[in-house]
């Protein structure tokens, strides 16, 4: 099912209306669809990379109103939806503790969240469940969204088509190895 899905989202990318796809699949990703927008936003970069910071604004915009669907979800709706979303990625049982750590690191969290592999969505739920504040929800998933897409297509926009192999191999690793340094440099300074 998901090979299917990853092939769908590819095909979107040479579609006329790759944009709106692309805003499409960046929202949805945010609180439920499992598959994340890169895999069209690279192709669409590639295909036009005069327009790559373009894409990349689609890709933050619709990522950020699509966690603001997130939030909603665990603030409204998590004793159905949310706990079904929690399910299918796994993540039931970090609620708890998750829960507890937001009262003290919670825009860590989401900023962590939107830079890195950990599907963003899970935080997105908790966010919301556990009442995080909003206009810092806000402005992290936009930090860390922006960061993410925007080092994407400036990427590919510099490198083209050789970059892309990185970009699908090790981008995250390299995402959370960047976030726990900037993390242990603020621990290392007492600001945490």
């Amino acid at each position: 099912m998901l090979r299917r899905l990853y092939d769908w989202t590819m095909g979107l990318a040479g579609h006329r209306n790759a944009d709106a796809a692309l805003f499409g699949v960046s929202f949805v990703e945010s609180s439920v669809f499992p598959i994340p927008p890169d895999v069209l936003m690279i192709p669409m970069v590639l295909a036009q990379r005069a327009r790559a910071m373009v894409i990349a604004t689609i890709c933050t915009a619709g990522s950020v109103l699509g966690a603001l669907l997130g939030y909603w979800i665990g603030a409204v709706l998590m004793d159905s939806l949310g706990q079904w979303v929690l399910t299918a990625y796994g993540k039931q049982d970090a609620y708890a503790s998750l829960a507890a750590q937001f009262a003290l690191h919670g825009g860590w969290a989401v900023l962590i969240a939107a830079l890195t592999p950990f599907p963003f969505k899970v935080i997105t739920i908790f966010s919301g469940a556990v009442g995080f504040s909003l206009p810092l929800f806000i402005a992290t998933s936009i930090l860390g969204r922006s960061l993410r897409f925007f080092i994407v297509a400036g990427l590919l926009w510099r490198f083209g088509e050789p970059i892309r192999d990185f970009i699908e191999r090790r981008l995250g690793l390299v995402f959370t190895i960047f976030m726990a340094c900037l993390i242990g440099g603020f621990l290392v300074l007492g600001v945490l």
